[in-house]
C-alpha cells in the first residue's frame, strides 16, 4: 500500500445499519489519490443518475487528502462529496481543523455514507477496544437526546458520554436539521466545510455527527525529513510578513485592502468598495473585542481568530470568529458596518452551521429587493429590510436557522426564493448554478491570458 494511507474505507448504510470495510487495491490509491477525487470515484460509480440531493440514496463522503495527517502546517485538509441540495449538481466542501487528521490516525482513508437512518443517530469511529486488522471499531449510536442542540453542547455531550475529551467531532447544527439548503459541517465549533449545503444532506440522512478517536500513525515516506520540515517551520513563519499577518489578524486583516482595490462586494455586488470596511477590518475586531488566536492540527500559522463579547451582543468564544469571507458576506454584503452585529451574525452562523457566504448573500439580496420596491412588508411579515441594519442582520440569522416566517423561504436559497418574487427579484441573484458567488468582484480579478 503507498504511504499516507491504510488501503481502508469504511461503507456504513444507515437505513439497514450495515457497517462494511473495502479495502481497494494499490492501484485505485494512485489513481485517484484522496479527497475530492477518491470521492468522485464513489459517487459515480455508486449513486443512480437524477437522484433529488434529499433521496437517502445519495452518498455523503468524507474523505482526507494523500497527505492530511503528515505533521505539517497546512496538511490538515478533508473533504466531503454528496449531491448538493443547492446546485443539484456535485457538492464539494473542504475543511481544515483535526478532524481529518484524526480519521486518517483512526485507520481510515474515507468514510461512505447512505441511506437514512429512522431516528437521529451518529457515529462513533475509534481503534480503542473493538478495533481489529480490519480497521477501527465502528458504532451507530442513538443521537435523539442531541437533536435540536446547539453545536457546543452537542459537542460536550458527545465526549462526555463517550468518556474522552479529545474526541473529535464533525457535526450539526439546527440549520442542517432543518434542511437550510446552504447549511454547513462543522468540526471542533469553528472549522467548517461550508459551501454546497452538505449539512442539509447530513440532516437528510438524520445523521447529527461523526465523532472519532485515533491513536495510530500514517506511514510517511522518509519520516526524518518531514520532521525536519516541521521543526523549521516556526522560524520560517518568523520571517514570512503574510504570515505574520495571518496570524496576528488571520483573513480578516485583508477586507480593508480588498475594498480599496475595488473587489469587496458591497450591497448584493452593486460595487466592489464598502465605505465601512475599516471599521469591520480584523485589526479593529482585535482591538475592540476580547480576542485570541487558535490553529488547526500541526499548523504553527494560528490563523483562526477567536472572539467574545457581553455587550451588546452575547458572542461566545467557542464559536470562534468571523474570517474575511464572513466579515464580507455578513457585512460589506448586507451594508453593515457594525462590528458587534457582524461577529453575532457570524456566531449564530456557527452555532447554527450555515454557511456564512450564501447565508449573507442571500439576505443581501432579500435587502436588495426590499429596497428596490420588488417585495413589501406583505411578502416579508412585517420587516424591514435595510442595507446596514445590524439588527436585523441578526434577526434573519436566527430565523433561516429556525425556518420562521421570511426565513423559511431565504433557507431555499436566493434562486429557489426569487422564483417566488419574479423575474426582477431572478435578475438580482448573483450565483452560479444556485450557488451564490463568494466574496469577490470577479471583474477586479481579471484571467490569465490562455497561450
Amino acid at each position: 500500500m503507498p504511504h499516507g494511507y491504510w488501503g481502508r474505507i469504511l461503507k456504513v448504510d444507515l437505513t439497514t445499519g450495515e457497517l462494511a470495510v473495502e479495502t481497494p487495491p494499490e492501484d485505485f490509491y494512485r489513481r485517484y489519490g484522496g479527497g475530492s477525487c477518491l470521492a468522485l470515484t464513489y459517487m459515480l460509480r455508486e449513486m443512480p443518475p437524477g437522484l433529488d440531493a434529499f433521496d437517502p440514496r445519495n452518498l455523503l463522503i468524507f474523505a482526507p487528502s494523500v497527505v492530511t495527517g503528515a505533521p505539517l502546517s497546512g496538511l490538515s485538509r478533508f473533504n466531503v462529496t454528496a449531491k448538493s441540495p443547492l446546485t443539484g449538481a456535485i457538492g464539494d466542501s473542504q475543511a481544515g481543523g483535526f478532524w481529518g487528521a484524526e480519521l486518517k490516525m483512526a485507520g481510515l482513508d474515507a468514510v461512505v455514507i447512505t441511506g437514512r437512518a429512522e431516528r437521529p443517530v451518529y457515529l462513533w469511529i475509534h481503534d480503542g477496544a473493538g478495533s481489529d486488522a480490519r480497521g477501527p471499531a465502528v458504532e451507530i449510536r442513538p443521537a435523539e437526546h442531541l437533536w435540536g442542540l446547539d453545536t457546543g453542547p452537542a459537542q460536550d455531550q458527545i465526549r462526555e458520554e463517550l468518556g474522552d475529551g479529545r474526541v473529535r467531532v464533525a457535526q450539526i447544527g439546527v440549520g442542517g436539521e432543518n434542511l437550510v439548503r446552504y447549511a454547513a459541517i462543522v468540526n471542533e465549533l469553528h472549522h467548517f466545510n461550508g459551501r454546497t449545503g452538505l449539512g442539509a444532506v447530513m440532516g437528510s440522512k438524520n445523521l447529527k455527527a461523526i465523532a472519532v478517536r485515533g491513536r495510530g500513525k500514517v506511514e510517511m515516506h522518509d519520516p526524518d525529513s518531514l520532521r525536519a520540515l516541521a521543526r523549521s517551520a516556526p522560524e520560517r513563519m518568523a520571517g514570512n510578513a503574510g504570515s505574520q499577518l495571518l496570524q496576528e489578524l488571520g483573513t480578516a486583516g485583508f477586507l480593508a485592502g480588498m475594498s480599496a482595490g475595488g473587489g469587496l462586494p458591497t450591497r448584493n455586488f452593486r460595487s466592489g468598495v464598502f465605505e465601512g470596511a475599516a471599521a469591520i477590518n480584523g485589526d479593529v475586531m482585535q482591538q475592540d473585542l476580547p480576542h485570541t488566536s487558535t490553529t488547526c492540527y500541526a499548523c504553527v500559522v494560528r490563523c483562526k481568530q477567536v472572539v467574545g463579547a457581553d455587550q451588546p451582543y452575547e458572542i461566545d468564544p467557542q464559536y470562534g470568529a468571523p474570517e474575511y469571507e464572513g466579515l464580507a458576506a455578513l457585512g460589506a454584503y448586507t451594508g453593515v458596518s457594525d462590528l458587534a452585529a457582524v461577529c453575532k451574525a457570524n456566531e449564530l452562523c456557527n452555532r447554527h452551521t450555515l454557511d456564512v457566504i450564501s447565508c449573507g448573500s442571500t439576505i443581501a439580496w432579500a435587502m436588495d429587493c426590499f429596497e428596490r420596491g420588488l417585495i413589501g412588508l406583505e411578502e416579508t411579515g412585517g420587516l424591514e429590510l435595510r442595507f446596514g441594519d445590524g439588527a436585523m442582520l441578526v434577526q434573519l440569522v436566527e430565523m433561516i436557522a429556525q425556518r420562521r416566517g421570511i426565513g423559511d423561504l431565504l433557507a431555499e436559497g436566493p434562486v429557489r426564493a426569487a422564483e417566488r418574487w419574479g423575474p426582477e427579484a431572478e435578475a438580482l441573484v448573483v450565483h452560479t448554478k444556485g450557488q451564490p458567488f463568494p466574496a469577490h468582484m470577479a471583474r477586479a480579478k481579471g484571467s490569465l491570458p490562455v497561450v
